[in-house]
């Protein structure tokens, strides 16, 4: 009799450990899920550089929610440094996939950004990414850059 009330006292902890277990590793999903979240709402929708340069339109995704929806949101990013539009998205897609984000480039073009005209000019194509949406990039550059004149154009490259 003694040896099954230890047998049952062994089993009866290690499924109270199993769930112990279970219910943490749910309440770590959960965290990892809203600690996504908040990183993708953390990533600036803009960083530019001012003078003329090239821009990409990147597609970020945060992780798939439990109702099959996937968090996404558009981000602009341009830097005079780059000579190619893909060494500005494999610098940024790096960066955020070290935080758990999915990236997609949207397509490139060129900005000009004049600081002490308050203006910026959105135009031409990335010939590796194709022409990214401008009309999209302007309302995201607008959400920084509010009190500037921003153009955009489909000439140029």
């Amino acid at each position: 009799m003694l040896v099954f009330h230890l047998g049952f006292r062994n089993i009866f902890r290690n499924y109270r450990t199993f769930c112990d277990r279970l219910l943490a590793d749910k309440l770590t999903y959960r965290s990892l899920g809203t600690m996504v979240d908040a990183k993708l709402e953390a990533v600036p929708p803009v960083e530019i550089d001012e003078g003329i340069f090239k821009y990409v339109l990147i597609k970020v995704y945060g992780k798939e929610k439990s109702d099959g929806s996937e968090p996404s949101k558009n981000i602009v990013r341009g830097f005079a440094r780059a000579n190619w539009h893909s060494d500005i998205y494999d610098e940024v897609s790096s960066s955020l996939e070290g935080l758990g984000l999915a990236t997609e480039c949207l397509g490139g073009g060129r900005i000009e950004h004049r600081a002490d005209r308050k203006w910026i000019k959105v135009y031409g194509y990335s010939q590796g990414y194709g022409k990214a949406d401008h009309l999209e990039a302007r309302r995201i550059l607008l959400t920084q850059y509010g009190g500037y004149e921003i153009e955009t154009s489909d000439e140029g490259y």
